[in-house]
C-alpha cells in the first residue's frame, strides 16, 4: 500500500506531503484546488507520461516521492532485481525537468519510466473516467470476467495460451516447409547424389597428393632408372673402375694396418668399417629400388582416371581429399535434417491439425468456464446495483463462440438491462456516466474479494450520483477498504463520510496544500461539502446528523 507521498513543483502544488493510511482514505477540496495534481502525481510513480507542462512556472524540476509498504509475495521479485526494499518499504521517486526529460528512481536504482509501469503499477490499481470507458471495450469485459475466475480458470487460460503457441508455431513450420517443398526435394537430391558418388569413390585423407605422386613417378620410369643406374655405378663401380665401396674397403684395410701400430686407431677402424657397410647397403637398395620400376601403362591410366574422378568430386566442395571428406559429414548432417519427419509436409500437416484440434479442446473448455464465470459475476454485479439505486437493473454477460484467437474461441459481452421491460444494450452503447460509475464499484467490491492488488483509488466513482446512492458508494467503498487500502478522490459528503482518513486540498494565493483533517475541522470539510457555512456549529451539526444517520441504514 501507498504509505507516503511527497510532492515538490507540480502544477499548483509547490510542496505537499501526503500521509495515508490502510482502509478508507478520501480526498476533497474544492475545484481546482489541486486534487487533479494529487492524481497526477500518482500516475507519475505508476510510470505515467511526464510531461514539461508540469513543472510548477518558476521551478527547474517537478518531484514526486513515494514510500510504498509491500507484502513478501512482491518484495522477492524485487530483490532478485538487486532492487533495495529495506523493512518493507520501496521508495519510488520521478522527477521531471522543465526541459522536458525524466528520470525514476526504484528502491534506490534508476529505471526508465517502463520499469515504474513493471514494478509499481501492479500494487495499485487506477479507476476514473478512462477506466470507464475502458470498460464499454469488449477486450476489456472479457478480461473482467477472466480475472473472476478461480485457480482451475487460471490454469485453463495458461493452458489454452500454451496451446495457442503451440498451434502458430506449427502453422509457421508447416508453412515453411510447404513454401520451400521443391527447393528441399532438389536439396535432398543432390545431396544424395553427391554422397553416393563420394561414399562410391571412397577417398582417404591425403589421397589425391599420394595419386600426384604416384602418377609423376609412372610417367618417370625411364628417367628414374637412368638416375638410380648412375647412382648404383658410382657405389659398385664398374669394369673400369672402383666405386665407392670398393674405395672405402681400401680405406679400411689401410687403417687396419695402422692400428697395429697405434691401437688408439682402433675406433676410427670401426668406423671406417661401418661407413663402408652403409654405402654397400645403399647400393643393394638402389639396386632393389631399379629392379622395382616398371612403366606399368595400366596403373597409370588408373591413377589419371581416379585423380580426375577426384577432381570432379572436389568442385565446388573442398581443395583436397580431406576437405572433401569433411564436407560428405556436413553434408550428411544436413540431409539428415532435410528428411528427418520434422521437415516432412506430411507429419508437419498432422502436427498442425494436432495442434489446431487442441486449440478447438481447450478452447471449448475455457468457453464453458467464461460462461460460468460470467453468469456469477453478472448476477453478483447486479445485486450490487440493486444497492445502489439501481433496483430494476440487471447486468448480464453474454459469451458467444467465435473462430479461435489468442485469448479463446470467445466474444464476450456485458449488457446492461435497466428495467425488465428494457432491451438490455451493451455498456458502449447505453449505459450513461453515473450508470457506469456504479457498474465499475460493483464490479470492484466483486472482484476485490479475489484480486491480489493492496491499493485501489478511484477518480470521480461518484461522478453522476447523489442523495441515498452516495451513501450506498460511501457504504461499498468502506466494505472494499475492509481488507485493502482505498484512496477515492470524492466531492459528495455521503462518500466522505465512511473515511478511516481525510486528507483536504486547499488553494491559498496560487499555493496548493494538501492536510489531513479531524474533529472539527473534518465536521467543517463535510459541513462545506454538502453547501453549508462551516464556521456555523449549528450547521456542522446539522451536516453531521444528518450524514451519520444514513451510514448505519447503509452498513445494516
Amino acid at each position: 500500500m501507498i504509505s507516503t507521498i511527497e510532492i515538490s513543483g507540480i502544477g499548483v502544488i509547490d510542496r505537499a506531503t501526503l500521509d495515508f493510511g490502510e482502509g478508507l482514505t478520501v480526498l476533497t477540496g474544492e475545484t481546482g484546488a489541486g486534487k487533479t495534481m494529487v492524481l497526477t502525481s500518482v500516475n507519475l510513480l505508476l510510470g505515467s507520461r511526464a510531461e514539461p507542462a508540469l513543472v510548477r512556472e518558476g521551478r527547474s524540476r517537478a518531484q514526486v516521492d513515494g514510500v510504498f509498504i509491500l507484502d513478501e509475495q512482491h518484495i522477492a521479485p524485487l530483490v532478485e532485481e538487486g532492487i533495495d526494499v529495506e523493512d518493507s518499504e520501496l521508495i519510488v521517486s520521478r522527477t521531471v525537468l522543465a526541459q522536458g526529460r525524466s528520470r525514476a528512481h526504484v528502491g534506490g536504482r534508476m529505471v526508465p519510466a517502463s520499469g515504474l509501469a513493471q514494478t509499481v503499477a501492479p500494487l495499485i490499481t487506477v479507476h476514473g473516467q478512462a477506466e470507464q470507458m475502458r470498460l464499454k471495450n469488449p477486450n476489456a469485459q472479457r478480461d473482467l470476467v477472466d480475472s473472476y475466475g478461480d485457480q482451475a480458470h487460471q490454469d485453463l487460460l495458461a493452458e489454452y495460451e500454451k496451446a495457442w503457441k503451440e498451434a502458430v508455431n506449427a502453422k509457421r513450420s508447416f508453412d515453411d516447409i510447404t513454401k520451400n517443398a521443391d527447393e528441399r526435394i532438389r536439396e535432398t537430391e543432390s545431396l544424395s547424389a553427391a554422397l553416393e558418388a563420394i561414399d562410391a569413390f571412397d577417398p582417404h585423407e591425403g589421397e589425391d597428393e599420394e595419386l600426384r605422386l604416384e602418377a609423376r613417378r609412372l610417367m618417370s620410369v625411364e628417367d628414374l632408372r637412368r638416375f638410380i643406374d648412375t647412382a648404383t655405378a658410382f657405389i659398385r663401380g664398374t669394369d673400369d673402375t672402383d666405386g665407392a665401396s670398393s674405395l672405402l674397403r681400401h680405406s679400411r684395410d689401410q687403417i687396419s694396418c695402422a692400428r697395429s701400430l697405434d691401437e688408439s686407431l682402433a675406433s676410427l677402424e670401426r668406423q671406417a668399417e661401418s661407413i663402408a657397410i652403409d654405402v654397400e647397403t645403399l647400393g643393394d637398395d638402389l639396386g632393389a629400388y631399379a629392379r622395382s620400376l616398371d612403366a606399368d601403362p595400366s596403373r597409370l591410366a588408373w591413377v589419371h582416371s581416379r585423380r580426375a574422378d577426384l577432381k570432379k568430386l572436389l568442385e565446388g566442395r573442398a581443395d583436397d581429399a580431406t576437405g572433401l571428406i569433411e564436407w560428405a559429414q556436413r553434408a550428411r548432417r544436413r540431409l539428415e535434417e532435410l528428411v528427418t519427419s520434422g521437415n516432412n509436409p506430411e507429419v508437419a500437416e498432422k502436427k498442425l491439425k494436432e495442434a489446431q484440434a487442441r486449440v478447438l479442446e481447450v478452447g471449448s473448455r475455457l468457453h464453458d468456464s467464461r460462461v460460468r464465470c460470467g453468469c456469477e459475476l453478472a448476477e453478483k454485479v447486479t445485486g450490487e446495483l440493486h444497492a445502489l439505486a439501481m433496483a430494476d437493473a440487471k447486468l448480464i454477460c453474454i459469451v458467444e463462440k467465435t473462430k479461435p484467437t489468442s485469448h479463446g474461441l470467445d466474444d464476450v459481452t456485458i449488457l446492461l438491462q435497466p428495467h425488465s421491460s428494457a432491451t438490455p444494450r451493451p455498456l458502449g452503447q447505453g449505459a450513461s456516466g453515473g450508470e457506469l460509475s456504479r457498474i465499475m464499484l460493483g464490479l470492484e467490491v466483486v472482484l476485490g474479494e479475489k484480486s491480489t492488488t493492496k491499493t485501489f483509488i478511484f477518480d470521480e466513482v461518484d461522478a453522476g450520483i447523489g442523495g441515498q446512492t452516495a451513501t450506498e458508494v460511501g457504504a461499498r467503498l468502506k466494505r472494499l477498504a475492509q481488507n485493502r487500502q482505498v484512496i477515492v478522490v470524492t466531492h459528495l459528503p455521503q462518500v466522505a463520510v465512511f473515511a478511516s482518513h481525510h486528507l483536504v486540498v486547499t488553494k491559498n494565493d496560487g499555493l496548493t496544500d494538501v492536510h489531513v483533517v479531524e474533529g472539527e475541522a473534518r465536521e467543517a470539510e463535510l459541513t462545506r461539502m454538502m453547501g453549508g457555512d462551516a464556521h456555523s456549529p449549528a450547521a456542522r451539526r446539522h451536516a453531521i446528523e444528518v450524514l451519520t444517520s444514513a451510514v448505519p441504514q447503509s452498513q445494516g
